[in-house]
């Protein structure tokens, strides 16, 4: 028992550090936030965290080293998931400036594209990244024992998926609070310049990054 608790007081350690480096999770959660309201918000950043439990169940099950060993399925899931940050961003760089007056009169009011297609936003952003495969995967294989039990091994991406979907909830409220949209209104459209420009740029970044496997 103590030794599982070892292991995972470490692995929530790493991934809790991963967890607030900005990224495209960062960048989509903001970017629903400001554009649609806190519910939006807080779904995208829900959407995120149940992506964590996709990565738990292949890993678990031991699909995830077929991407991981194979290049093929490599570059299939670095071009997906390039092509969806640059098709986003490029959306959100053309989009109409937030519409912070209604954020105000109602910043838990739901998102333009429906409850169902923020989560669907939040959820691929970090399924289609490799980068986030791959870096699942390393946890596991580097920190949890190939003798840990499927059952605690389960509640450990069950953690996993609470402490990322907590974290970028944190995020939504923060960025439709009343300080964010008084700096936001003065922003207006060069938010979504500069939330669709990253979007891009991560996109681009992963599109033209050399392939590499574990192999």
């Amino acid at each position: 028992m103590w030794s599982h608790l070892a292991e995972f007081a470490t692995l929530m350690a790493v991934f809790g550090l991963a967890a607030v480096t900005p990224g495209p999770d960062f960048a989509m959660v903001v970017r629903q936030s400001v554009a649609h309201g806190r519910r939006a918000g807080i779904l995208t950043s829900l959407g995120v965290g149940s992506a964590i439990l996709f990565h738990a169940a292949y890993t678990i099950a031991g699909l995830g080293l077929v991407v991981a060993h194979s290049l093929l399925a490599f570059n299939f899931l670095k071009w997906a998931g390039a092509a969806y940050l640059i098709y986003v961003g490029v959306r959100t760089w053309r989009a109409a400036p937030p519409d912070l007056d209604a954020m105000v009169a109602d910043p838990g009011r739901t998102s333009v594209s429906g409850d169902i297609g923020s989560f669907a936003l939040g959820f691929l952003t970090n399924a289609l990244n490799p980068k986030a495969v791959l870096f699942f995967l390393s946890i596991f294989t580097t920190l949890v024992s190939v003798e840990t039990p499927l059952a605690v091994q389960t509640g450990y991406g069950l953690a996993m998926a609470g402490l990322l979907a907590a974290w970028f909830c944190l995020v939504a409220v923060g960025f439709t609070g009343h300080r964010a949209r008084t700096v936001l209104a003065r922003l207006g459209r060069a938010f979504n310049r500069l939330t669709g420009g990253a979007l891009i740029l991560m996109g681009l970044r992963l599109a033209f990054q050399r392939g590499q496997t574990a192999a």
